[in-house]
C-alpha cells in the first residue's frame, strides 16, 4: 500500500482516484506512524512554499518525512512537493526541507517561446519530458508522451540527479532523484496514461522493495 501524504496542501483526492483506476491501494493520511507503515511514500502538493513548510510543522511531519528519506522508503514528490524537497525556494524566500540539493526559482516574467510568442507565467499545459538520465520511473514512457503541468517556478538541482528536462520559454528540470526518491514537476495524476504509467512504475519499484525487506526479514530470523 503507498501513503499520499496529508499536510493541507495538495489535491489528494486526483492522486488517490489516479492510484485507484490503476488497482494500486492507498490511504491518504498525516499520521507518521501510517506513512513508515507503507510501501512508499507520495508527496503531492499545489500553492505557495510558504505556505506548504508550515502546513508540515504544523502537522509534525518534517521530521518523519526527512526520516523516511534517509531510511530508503520511496518517495515520490509531486509539483509543489517536487519544489519543496530542495534547501530553499525564491517564492516566498523560504528554506525548505532539504532533502535534495537545489533552490526553487520564479520564471522570468518576460520569458518567449522560440517561435518569438510570449509564454505567459505560471507555464499551465501540456509538454514533453527531454530525458537526460535513463530512469525506472520512466519506463515504458515514449519521447512523445506530454505531461500537465501548473507551476510559475522550476527547481534547479545537482546535474548528476537531473533526469528529466522541459522547455517552456526556458530549459528547466522537470524530474530528478535517484532509484527510490523521485520528484516530478508536472501531475501525473492529471497526465492521463504517460502519468498513470508513472505511478504504476513507482508501485512497481515499492512492491520490489517490500519484497525484498519482508525476505531479508525472514533470512534474519
Amino acid at each position: 500500500m503507498l501513503a499520499i501524504v496529508d499536510y493541507g496542501a495538495g489535491n489528494l483526492t486526483s492522486v488517490r482516484r489516479a492510484l485507484e483506476h490503476c488497482g494500486i491501494p492507498s490511504i491518504v493520511t498525516a499520521r507518521p506512524e501510517a506513512l513508515e507503515a507503507a510501501w512508499g511514500v507520495i508527496f503531492p502538493g499545489v500553492g505557495a512554499a510558504a505556505q506548504a513548510m508550515s502546513a508540515l510543522r504544523a502537522a509534525g511531519l518534517e521530521a518523519p518525512l526527512r526520516n523516511l528519506v534517509a531510511a530508503g522508503r520511496p518517495f515520490l514528490g509531486i509539483c509543489l512537493g517536487c519544489q519543496i524537497l530542495l534547501e530553499r525556494s525564491e517564492e516566498g524566500g523560504v528554506p525548505t526541507l532539504g532533502m535534495a540539493p537545489g533552490v526553487c526559482r520564479r520564471f522570468p516574467p518576460d520569458m518567449r517561446e522560440e517561435d518569438g510568442s510570449r509564454a505567459p507565467v505560471p507555464h499551465i499545459g501540456w509538454n514533453r519530458l527531454r530525458v537526460v538520465r535513463p530512469s525506472r520511473l520512466l519506463d515504458g514512457i515514449g519521447p512523445d508522451a506530454e505531461f500537465y503541468f501548473v507551476h510559475g517556478y522550476y527547481v534547479e538541482t545537482a546535474p548528476e540527479l537531473e533526469i528529466a528536462r522541459t522547455r517552456y520559454g526556458r530549459d528547466f528540470c522537470s524530474v530528478y532523484g535517484r532509484d527510490g526518491f523521485w520528484a516530478v514537476q508536472f501531475h501525473p495524476e492529471k497526465s492521463g496514461r504517460p502519468g498513470l504509467r508513472l505511478l504504476e512504475n513507482f508501485y512497481g519499484y515499492c512492491r520490489e522493495e517490500a519484497a525484498h525487506a519482508l525476505e531479508t526479514r525472514h533470512c534474519l530470523s
